[in-house]
């Protein structure tokens, strides 16, 4: 991205479409990115069969079901479901505007990463709209914590992500991964873990409805006598934590601006991180929505002045 974007709201440059299945349907699913303008924020419109279409904004309070992935919308028939991985990379990326769309209830899995939606958007490009973009900046600490599981915001010059797992298992075990968050170091370091799972939960899940579209091309799948069963190995040696903070970033994503501040989680997940979110927005002392200056790629976060905007609030959209 270019030293000018960062300060400004941006779109992708020209539609881009993938093709794939979901994950748990297991069924074909084609989604495209379209561009859009300022101020209209992520956007998902599911087509149906029919032609009708269900529009769900891309904002925590929207999100439903959490269980097994993020979920837009309230009722199977209204939702889109599987959105982390594309929030990961449109968060990353720096897009503020977007419109998605989908013929099918779940995103394209893909390769079980967010790879291949960093890829498509950049074959397009990112457009600069020239209009300021607003983020949120945290100003107090917010925490929150359920079991031995825990997350929490705190004020920081930046993004940062420090994300740590703990798995009753000797191949994954306790791993953590931090790092200060940009589109480099998303690509570089995160873009391309994949989402995983256990061969022992594999029976209960399709007895669910879930994973039906679960495969080795898009999952790293862990035997019961805890070594990966892909022929590849891993992508990296602590895949597992690196593709825990890709969930996060996407989940967070969904407070529907970019936001200044630390984010640190253990044992955490979709659930924890939508409740982490909540709390940092519902409490209004915690945050503050702040403009950036022209320079902004160049200048500190501290340098951001607060502006007061009556009813921004797109989060409660």
């Amino acid at each position: 991205m270019s030293i000018g974007l960062l300060g400004f709201q941006t779109t992708v440059a020209a539609p881009v479409t993938l093709a794939g299945i979901g994950v748990h349907s297991g069924t074909p699913v084609t989604l495209s990115f379209l561009p859009a303008d300022a101020g209209h924020g992520v956007v998902f419109n599911r087509i149906h069969a029919d032609g009708e279409v269900t529009e769900l904004r891309a904002v925590s309070s929207q999100v439903g079901n959490t269980d097994l992935c993020t979920v837009l919308g309230f009722s199977p028939a209204q939702s889109v479901a599987t959105i982390e991985h594309v929030m990961a990379a449109i968060y990353a990326l720096g897009i503020d505007n977007v419109l998605i769309e989908v013929d099918n209830a779940e995103m394209p899995i893909m390769d079980g990463s967010s790879a291949a939606f960093i890829e498509a958007i950049e074959q397009v490009g990112i457009m600069n709209l020239g209009v300021k973009r607003r983020y949120i900046r945290v100003i107090k600490p917010v925490r929150i914590e359920a079991g031995a599981s825990w997350a929490e915001f705190r004020p920081y010059d930046g993004t940062r992500f420090e994300v740590e797992i703990d798995f009753d298992s000797p191949l994954i075990g306790r791993q953590s991964w931090q790092g200060d968050l940009t589109a480099s170091t998303f690509k570089r370091e995160l873009s391309r873990a994949r989402t995983f799972g256990f061969m022992r939960d594999v029976e209960r899940l399709w007895a669910a409805g879930y994973a039906l579209g679960s495969s080795l091309e898009n999952s790293v799948v862990i035997s019961d006598d805890d070594t990966v069963i892909n022929m590849e190995g891993l992508r990296y040696p602590d895949e597992f934590v690196r593709h825990k903070a890709l969930d996060a970033v996407g989940d967070l994503a969904l407070a529907g601006a970019q936001f200044i501040g630390a984010y640190r989680s253990y044992r955490g997940g979709h659930k924890l991180n939508a409740n982490a979110l909540r709390a940092l927005l519902e409490d209004r002392d915690a945050y503050e929505v702040v403009e950036a200056p022209a320079r902004s790629q160049q200048a500190r976060a501290r340098e951001f002045v607060a502006v007061s905007v009556p009813g921004f609030a797109p989060w409660f959209a």
